[in-house]
């Protein structure tokens, strides 16, 4: 039988572990009532204003030492300033208080529970610190949080937020002080004190997105973690020195690796690195994932996501997860998110009943590129591929432009004062709309007729074809005329033959069972292109003159929906690269086969049909221009430079009688396909570059990185 003394010692110990707050409310009161800034407070307690702001709206409770520290200058604020009609009696004997707990709506789903206390598997590691309180935790943010969002009336949310699997979001981003921050400025306090822990207790919160596809996987939850939270958890600051030189991944004797070995959990083929997962095998049908990112180890590559990584928590989060809802929950760099984004839209595989009836089995997709890599053709093939080795009749060669106009043909235009480069909204995702690809491996095929509906490799002399010298040949990236029989891309031939030219097939390799596999793809980017605009002030439908405007604002617009765009683009440009990754490392022979090569989504011949179809694109619209006189000085990629009588594309861009923009030209809009201002440098500049082997399109936004920066 237990005694009331004992009872009575066991509380008083609880009742001792932790300094009872009053509630946030009062908490509020007593700062205010002394005068003193959130800012200020958070300074002398070592944080940051959000972090008090969110004590004081009952969002979250420090923690220690913060905890003590604040208890300590509650109670003398108390005592300076009690609340009105409280009646102060002198110090009492300390008997047992009850602990308060801070009501809620209480949340969908399994957020009703506290966040649970973990035990560290390894024996030496501390136990997280345990609050002796549930915390107050709302999957709901109260009206002005998230303030600064650029759009947040009537902005459309992804179904995600109101499923209460996913509650909190489909990330959270781990700041130093163990608080998460997740969807709409949502705060957690997060015990967890090891990587095992953290994933633990990750797969306890309602974290994660449902599959972009009903044949498909929901997104894993990711933990982002900031510098100081990567050291909390053992993780070292930097990755320097040999693992550096290793590929930016721990040692596989790491204290850390063996750690989440002994924990029973498992990382990929690609180690721990800047974006590292860690699993068990799938229990009861659910899968056990958890993705991991570390910012201090380069994860927010800045030419993807801009200063984005140096900001905030919060705001990383707040980023993060507008990227999330409109792209795909960050699986490594744009690229990476790219690629798996045509998987997770296209799923290879779907359940379908056996031959029985009886039960249910995975079978192919229709529509989507299999489970089972694909060669390409020996033409498609990149240089150290297997099937290259050997091959002499020459290779697919279907890339961007980077041409610049012979001055001999620079007459009139000369005397133009400016130059001006005009930028091609998204121009890989623009010729990915509506674009067969193959479906099935490639056939060969000696003199077949063309067709322009299926997409292949074909073998023929354009050399005969004859246009204008002030442009680009349409044929080759360097602009210049073929000098004989060449391997072209469908789109290519098909833009030959739309010329007026005759077109004999030699050979060809084609792929006969096609579709627009892409076209899920493109929707999906270009609507988080359009919506991330709009945060910017930037809408479709705008005049050319409003538009201009907006977008010169938006150049300062909210840093985190800049960086969420540039991350856009670089998806979908990062992508289609990604269709045909090289052979890279130290240890590599030419012609074997390379990890990459074992993906259904290595497929050059796609990346190709891409490439081709917006090179044709481009050209057409310069074709267009020079039936009203207008020529370019050069094209790099998305980008080209026209003489311009002002610094104005209004006074370049051709129009109607109407005010309308004339058919066919390049047009103003923030749409891919359509262009915006890239930028503006004089006739003088240009042709000085010119003459010293430069291309103007490169430069003329001001810098030798304005392609990375501004194009595509």
């Amino acid at each position: 039988m237990v005694s009331q003394e004992e009872l009575f010692a066991a509380v008083d110990a609880l009742a001792a572990e932790e300094p009872q707050l009053p509630p946030p409310a009062e908490r509020a009161r007593l700062r205010e009532a002394a005068g003193i800034t959130q800012a200020r407070l958070a300074q002398v307690l070592r944080t940051t204003p959000q972090t008090v702001k969110n004590w004081e709206n009952g969002r979250s409770e420090p923690r220690p030492p913060r905890l003590e520290a604040y208890q300590r200058l509650l109670d003398a604020w108390g005592k300076k300033h009690p609340a009105p009609g409280t009646v102060l009696a002198p110090p009492a004997a300390p008997v047992p208080v009850p602990m308060p707990v801070t009501t809620v709506a209480e949340p969908p789903g399994p957020a009703t529970a506290p966040a649970p206390v973990l035990t560290s598997p390894e024996p030496s590691a501390p136990a997280p610190v345990a609050s002796a309180a549930p915390r107050s935790v709302p999957t709901r943010p109260t009206a002005g949080v998230g303030a600064g969002a650029p759009r947040a009336a009537g902005h459309k949310k992804a179904a995600a937020a109101d499923d209460p699997r996913y509650a909190h979001g489909p990330l959270l981003v781990l700041d130093g002080d163990g608080t998460a921050h997740g969807r709409d400025g949502l705060v957690l306090e997060c015990p967890a004190r090891t990587i095992p822990q953290l994933v633990e207790w990750t797969l306890a919160q309602p974290v994660g997105a449902p599959a972009l596809n009903r044949n498909g996987q929901p997104s894993d939850p990711l933990v982002v973690l900031t510098a100081q939270a990567a050291v909390q958890l053992g993780l070292p600051e930097r990755l320097e020195g040999h693992e550096q030189r290793a590929g930016l991944r721990l040692p596989e004797d790491h204290p850390i690796v063996k750690q989440i070995g002994r924990a029973k959990w498992k990382l990929t083929r690609r180690g721990f690195g800047p974006w590292a997962r860690v699993y068990r095998p799938a229990k009861a049908g659910q899968r056990q994932c958890v993705q991991i990112a570390v910012l201090s180890w380069g994860a927010l590559d800045e030419r993807s996501w801009p200063g984005l990584a140096a900001r905030e928590p919060e705001e990383i989060a707040r980023a993060l997860t507008r990227y999330a809802d409109r792209v795909i929950t960050p699986r490594g760099g744009t690229a990476v998110n790219g690629l798996e984004l045509m998987t997770a839209l296209r799923p290879p595989t779907r359940a379908a009943r056996d031959e029985s009836g009886n039960g249910w089995v995975s079978a192919h997709n229709p529509g989507s590129l299999g489970t089972q890599p694909v060669d390409p053709a020996p033409p498609e093939a990149t240089a150290e591929h297997p099937l290259a080795q050997g091959w002499e009749n020459g290779f697919l060669h279907e890339e961007v432009y980077d041409w610049v106009r012979d001055l001999d043909t620079v007459t009139s235009e000369a005397g133009m004062p400016f130059a001006i480069g005009l930028d091609v909204n998204a121009a890989f995702l623009a010729a990915a709309s509506r674009t067969p690809v193959g479906l099935c491996a490639p056939v060969h095929a000696r003199r077949p007729a063309f067709d322009k509906k299926v997409p292949g490799s074909w073998y023929t002399d354009l050399s005969h074809v004859e246009l204008d010298p002030r442009l680009p040949s349409p044929f080759t990236p360097s602009g210049e005329r073929p000098t004989g029989p060449a391997w072209y891309q469908t789109h290519t031939v098909a833009y030959a033959i739309e010329l007026g030219h005759n077109v004999e097939i030699q050979e060809a390799y084609l792929r006969p069972e096609y579709g627009a596999f892409l076209d899920p793809w493109h929707d999906r980017l270009r609507t988080a292109l359009l919506e991330t605009m709009a945060d910017l002030g930037v809408e479709p439908g705008m005049d050319d003159a409003a538009f201009l405007a907006a977008m010169e604002q938006a150049r300062h617009g909210d840093p985190a929906a800049r960086a969420v765009l540039a991350a856009v683009k670089a998806t979908a440009k990062g992508g289609i690269g990604k269709l045909q990754s090289r052979a890279r490392g130290l240890n590599y022979v030419r012609g074997e086969r390379w990890p990459e090569l074992e993906r259904p989504t290595w497929r050059p011949d796609i990346r190709a049909a891409i490439i081709s179809k917006a090179r044709i694109n481009m050209h057409r619209k310069m074709r267009a221009m020079a039936s009203v006189g207008l020529f370019p000085l050069g094209v790099l990629s998305d980008c080209v430079v026209y003489p311009a009588p002002t610094a104005s594309p209004l006074s370049l861009l051709p129009y109607t009688e109407s005010g309308k923009p004339l058919p066919g030209c390049f047009r103003l809009g923030v749409a891919p396909g359509l262009v915006k201002l890239e930028g503006v440098q004089t006739m003088e500049w240009a042709i000085d570059l010119i003459e010293q082997g430069g291309n103007p399109a490169q430069l003329i936004k001001g810098g030798h990185d304005a392609v990375l920066d501004g194009g595509e």
